[in-house]
């Protein structure tokens, strides 16, 4: 049998045997490329954004700087951030381009939700913006499209859901903060200080927290050089999964089923005993209390009332029953836990509980996608085949 001329004829082996490295399922542990963007360190229990403990911003600084931050790799100054807050107002708006597509959008994913909705319009925002590939703009004009991008998902993410659920979407306000604007926009109310600085504080703590699945899918994609719109879809994509970004409801889903604190210790030891996971607890890098759920606990307790107390039972009683079934394991409550406590206090629903999670992490994902861009070689591992051994011979069609 005659081979084409110049080329080999394909081996007849096993699996190949070349020069790929063998690494654990997941990547876990893999250290895949270097960032200037943050990091988990999560035996210590502390994560940061760039030289800063991301707890200490969200309690002290508000949305605007620490978006300055991640962008520009400073705080800002008081005129600084005056600049940016003006840059940003405009940028809220939905393009003309878009605004027509919103209600039939929104009837076409009413069963999923407003981010299915998002996942089908951030690739039209990018066309109503202009954006152009990665690989073919300016640093300058990234910048401005990450902006962009960041500025206008929470005005899709509420005008979805108030569509979805037969109201009519609300404009932005420019006199309004990030967090109190972005509570306006879903409740058509302006939210009391209290409650938009405790939904700003969970913001904060959730625009980064090193390579999830989400930003390193977003980074993947920026790899190749395409558009922003791009690398935030997909990285929407990933965060949508319920291994990822999923559990705020969840957790409280956990509450509602334990229904009153005298179900609470049986209802656990339960749970326990038969091997089940308890949402809201454990996370697979903190091994020590998760710093933002210490922070959330905290705000909780600041907004006070009957939920409070009932979630801090349930936190207490889920030790206790792990020193009881399990001496040694510890398992401590993860940022869902709090998280959706502190926004069911704040009036928003459980099905924005992921939505809003969105709202603040794509600031991160479009740093991460500027910081990729920047790096011309492309994500590209390996698999390892398990298949049948290649190459078998091509039956005749019958």
């Amino acid at each position: 049998m005659s081979t084409t001329p110049g080329l080999a004829a394909a081996p007849h082996s096993g699996p190949r045997r070349d020069t790929t490295v063998e690494v654990p399922r997941g990547l876990a542990g893999v250290i895949v490329t270097d960032t200037e963007i943050g990091d988990v360190r999560g035996r210590e229990g502390f994560y940061h954004y760039r030289q800063y403990s991301a707890v200490e911003l969200a309690e002290r600084r508000g949305f605007e700087d620490v978006w300055h931050l991640m962008l520009h790799g400073e705080l800002p100054d008081r005129a600084a951030r005056d600049r940016f807050v003006h840059e940003i107002a405009p940028l809220r708006r939905v393009p003309d381009a878009v605004r027509p597509l919103l209600a039939p959008v929104a009837e076409a994913t009413r069963a999923d939700g407003p981010l299915a909705g998002v996942k089908a319009l951030l690739p039209l925002v990018g066309s109503a913006y202009g954006m152009r590939p990665l690989y073919d703009s300016t640093p300058r004009r990234r910048a401005q499209d990450a902006l962009a991008l960041a500025a206008v998902v929470p005005t899709l993410i509420a005008a979805l859901h108030r569509l979805q659920h037969g109201e009519q979407p609300v404009e932005p306000r420019d006199d309004l903060g990030y967090a109190a604007n972005y509570l306006y926009l879903v409740t058509g109310e302006v939210a009391a200080p209290e409650r938009a600085r405790a939904v700003e504080a969970y913001l904060i703590s959730t625009i980064d927290h090193g390579f999830n699945a989400s930003t390193f899918t977003g980074r993947v994609i920026a790899s190749t050089g395409a558009d922003l719109a791009s690398c935030a879809a997909g990285a929407l994509g990933a965060l949508t999964g319920p291994l990822h970004g999923g559990a705020p409801s969840r957790a409280l889903d956990t509450l509602d089923a334990i229904g009153s604190p005298d179900r609470a210790r049986a209802w656990i030891t339960d749970r326990v005993l038969a091997g089940d996971r308890i949402m809201g607890f454990g996370h697979p890098v903190y091994r020590t209390e998760d710093p933002r759920a210490r922070m959330l606990r905290g705000i909780a307790y600041e907004l006070g009332g009957d939920l409070v107390e009932f979630a801090a039972q349930v936190e207490r009683e889920v030790v206790a029953v792990l020193a009881d079934l399990k001496p040694g394991r510890e398992l401590h409550t993860n940022v869902e836990f709090w998280a959706g406590v502190v926004m069911e206090l704040c009036g928003l629903p459980r099905g924005m509980f992921t939505p809003t999670f969105a709202a603040s992490r794509v600031v991160g994902w479009t740093t991460h996608a500027l910081e990729q861009a920047a790096d011309t070689k492309i994500i590209r591992p390996s698999a390892r085949y398990v298949g049948p051994p290649p190459p078998q011979p091509v039956p005749a069609a019958g």
